[in-house]
């Protein structure tokens, strides 16, 4: 019997039970959804705290008389700190706990608005925004990690899809943000609009978060080399995506040494990361196809998204001389429906029939049907004229990103996620920064393009057409009797209508280009990644793998 027995249990797989859960993990319930949704609006609450601010720039600029120049290295510096912070987080707060970081940052970035619009140079609001955005930079990763640790198996795409909200809801919402508090309040709550809000999120995360125990013995293994070289190298990097247009690129000594020295501090980071015992992220994810495909769409994914929502308020307020209240509408079209389908495209996405990589690819062909539409604009659109190109947003924006994190986090296992979460948030901070630096050179370039083609042909053309009059200068005879100032005026007026036929030939040139980019991004991800499947609560007698 036992000799028989023997060659049996050779062959039959060891059975353990599920790894336990650990003790400071209450049962899943209200309090822990209460917790969930905290770390959600504090998140928000950064994401606030940065668009608000920055597209308000003007408004903060005339107000604390901050010139032009100045006010572009306010938004460099504290997205600089912004994203550099969320590829050190993971590290920090699995060594002082994800309830105590969570709370601490949420606090220390309100706190540091109260005194932000009383600064009395330009100096110390830089170095002020610096700390605030290191301190919302902490959030994101953690709002990943919370979703992915305390949610339970079967509804883990729904808190990814809470995580996709930072990305489509709250970038949009920022624009009727500022023109609700510049309008209605005052400018000084553009800085303060996040106090009332933050205060409800740490309440929140107080009350729902598990308190999970500290462990101070990992800075025993502390990579100082990483933090002080990747720092300053994020830094660098993203101030060069930020003020390489307005600085001229390599024609500016500021832009050559800042890529010169960031790019070699980011090689040794790099290194240090690949080799060291305790990293900030793995770069050995980068051997995945499943994290390659991801992470590369991701960052062009977020780009396009702020690229498309960039074109819209670019025009209205360079062609048509709208404010922000009166753009507003626009934004509010592509961010209110987000709460609804979001969780629509989560719970599809949640169903094991449904292949996520099939609703990216649907997700890209809706926004270049967005940009072919786009390809259509003309001086004469008005702000209704940009609605169809939203409605088609607003099922494009969450059907990519939602399916874009779920190859890039569910592919891995559960001790993986602090690494993966700074790698994914870091580029999604730099994202935004690669659209900021490719909309300002693309745009500037292929307006100057068109303007010197349209002054070509009308020089060309011009004394062929010299027998047909000339309306502007016709119109404008009877306002003065000077006729040199008559001339001036005319002059300044065809300049004027050049500008705008240029910028508008421009904006139409980006949205070409990002008809092709939405569909190469949709043959890459139904070729590239590996199909992943939503999650669901391990059997206890599931044998080990």
């Amino acid at each position: 019997m036992t000799s028989a027995a023997t060659p049996q249990a050779d062959v039959t797989p060891v059975i353990h039970a599920s790894p336990p859960i650990p003790s400071y993990i209450p049962p899943f319930g209200i309090r822990t959804v209460i917790g969930c949704l905290g770390m959600l609006l504090a998140v928000h609450v950064a994401g606030f705290n940065e668009h608000v601010t920055e597209i308000g720039l003007s408004d903060i600029r005339g107000a604390m008389h901050i010139g032009h120049d100045e006010g572009t290295w306010l938004v460099a510096i504290y997205e600089a700190f912004n994203i550099a912070a969320m590829a050190f987080t993971p590290w920090f707060y699995m060594t002082f706990s994800i309830y105590r970081f969570s709370m601490f940052m949420t606090a220390a970035m309100a706190l540091l608005a109260i005194p932000a619009p009383f600064m009395p140079d330009v100096t110390s609001l830089c170095i002020l925004r610096a700390f605030q955005g290191l301190t919302a930079g902490c959030l994101p990763p953690v709002l990943m990690t919370v979703m992915l640790k305390y949610l339970p198996p079967e509804i883990r795409v729904f808190g990814i899809g809470g995580y996709a909200m930072s990305a489509t809801f709250g970038p949009n919402l920022g624009l009727p943000l500022e023109a609700f508090w510049f309008e209605h309040v005052g400018w000084h709550w553009l800085y303060w609009e996040i106090i009332p809000l933050a205060a409800l999120a740490v309440a929140m995360l107080a009350y729902g978060l598990p308190r999970d125990p500290m462990h101070f013995e990992r800075f025993r293994s502390f990579n100082w080399l990483g933090l002080v070289v990747g720092l300053p190298a994020i830094c660098s990097l993203v101030i060069v995506l930020y003020q390489g247009d307005r600085l001229d690129w390599f024609r500016s000594p500021v832009i050559t040494d800042l890529t010169l020295w960031g790019g070699a501090a980011f090689v040794v980071f790099v290194v240090n990361e690949a080799f060291h015992p305790s990293p900030y992220f793995r770069i050995q994810y980068w051997k995945s196809r499943n994290i390659q495909a991801s992470l590369l769409s991701l960052v062009g994914i977020l780009a396009i998204c702020a690229l498309m929502a960039d074109i819209p308020a670019t025009y209205l307020q360079a062609v048509r001389g709208y404010r922000p209240i009166q753009t507003a509408p626009v934004s509010l079209l592509v961010a209110l429906p987000q709460l609804v389908l979001l969780p629509l495209i989560a719970a599809l996405c949640n169903s094991r029939r449904v292949d996520c990589r099939q609703v990216l690819a649907a997700g890209m062909l809706c926004l270049a049907a967005a940009a072919w539409l786009g390809t259509w604009l003309t001086p004469d659109w008005v702000r209704d004229n940009f609605y169809p190109l939203q409605i088609l947003q607003i099922f494009g924006q969450p059907m990519t990103v939602i399916p874009t994190l779920m190859l890039a986090t569910l592919a891995m296992g559960p001790a993986d996620g602090p690494f993966i979460s700074g790698m994914v948030n870091m580029l999604k901070g730099l994202a935004n920064a690669v659209a900021f630096a490719l909309f300002a050179a693309v745009s500037r370039r292929r307006e100057q393009y068109h303007s010197t083609m349209l002054l070509d042909q009308h020089g060309t053309h011009r004394t062929a057409l010299a027998g047909m009059g000339d309306p502007v200068t016709q119109q404008l005879a009877g306002t003065s009797p000077d006729t040199a100032h008559v001339a001036r005026n005319a002059l300044q007026v065809f300049h004027t209508y050049v500008h705008e036929q240029s910028l508008v030939l421009a904006l139409a040139d980006v949205y070409f280009v990002l008809i092709w980019v939405c569909i190469g991004y949709a043959a890459l991800n139904l070729v590239l990644p590996h199909r992943v499947y939503p999650p669901r609560a391990p059997s206890p007698n599931t044998p080990a793998r």
